[in-house]
């Protein structure tokens, strides 16, 4: 299976039903407040990332990698960045374009792959954005490379990620409120589960997942040259899971 292609249109599918909250644009007031230098935005769930992450925005060029859905790139524009929104869906790019129409902004919106930006030259942007979608992408150690080719040098890339214990479990269990062990790291939906239960996933049209290892998550930010200088957690409230630990791992690195 081409997993990017089908992630694609099943992306395209969560926008088209109206469901999904990555995938709701942002209203006025948030842009109006932004305009104004007071916005919150997220790489996790529901813990927003501290504002001693950011460089100063007024001018900064921005990439919003994987962050399509008319939520965080809208905002940092309003807040003076230089925004460029990359995303494999092409309607997760119609939201932020809805935005920046609605509010007038001057926003620029990328459909491609993030392990392959090809695109972008050498040490163009000086953030990187990247809420928690690298879940959705097989090769995470290509993604953290492209992006540290793209930044400039004192740049920072900021990710929401994961963490590989949410894989472990039996999904269709946990749902239930039983935690089982069932899957090894790294995950993946393609061959961790029985082909029942991903055809079954392949007929609803949900976006087939990947969980990452620790190695790969951390040690591959590492490998491509950056030096982590931050960490928080964050839960996933509608899992069993955040009785007993967090889902998800935001990390600030900086391209030295």
């Amino acid at each position: 299976m081409d997993a990017r292609a089908y992630n694609r249109e099943a992306w395209n599918r969560e926008v088209e039903g109206g469901e999904n909250r990555w995938s709701q644009p942002v209203n006025s007031d948030v842009i109006a407040k932004a305009k104004q230098g007071e916005f919150s935005i997220l790489l996790t769930e529901n813990i927003p990332v501290p504002h001693k992450w950011f460089p100063p925005l007024k001018g900064a060029d921005v990439l919003c990698l994987a962050s399509g859905g008319g939520q965080q790139g809208p905002v940092l524009a309003a807040a003076g960045a230089n925004v460029t929104v990359f995303d494999n869906s092409p309607r997760q790019l119609q939201q932020d374009q809805l935005v920046a129409q609605r509010e007038a902004l001057s926003l620029k919106t990328v459909e491609g792959d993030a392990a392959i930006l090809e695109m972008f030259t050498d040490e163009s942007f000086d953030l990187v954005f990247n809420p928690c979608s690298t879940v959705f992408m097989q090769d995470v150690r290509a993604v953290w490379k492209e992006a540290y080719r793209v930044l400039r040098h004192g740049g920072i890339l900021m990710t929401g990620s994961m963490n590989p214990v949410h894989y472990i479990f039996d999904l269709y269990k946990a749902d239930e409120g039983i935690l089982e062990v069932a899957h090894s790291i790294p995950y993946s939906d393609l061959t961790s589960i029985p082909k029942e239960d991903l055809n079954e996933l392949i007929e609803k049209g949900l976006p087939i997942e990947f969980g990452h290892s620790l190695t790969d998550l951390l040690g591959g930010q590492c490998d491509a040259g950056f030096v982590i200088t931050d960490v928080y957690e964050d839960n996933m409230l509608d899992s069993p899971l955040h009785k007993y630990h967090p889902s998800y791992i935001a990390t600030r690195a900086l391209k030295t």
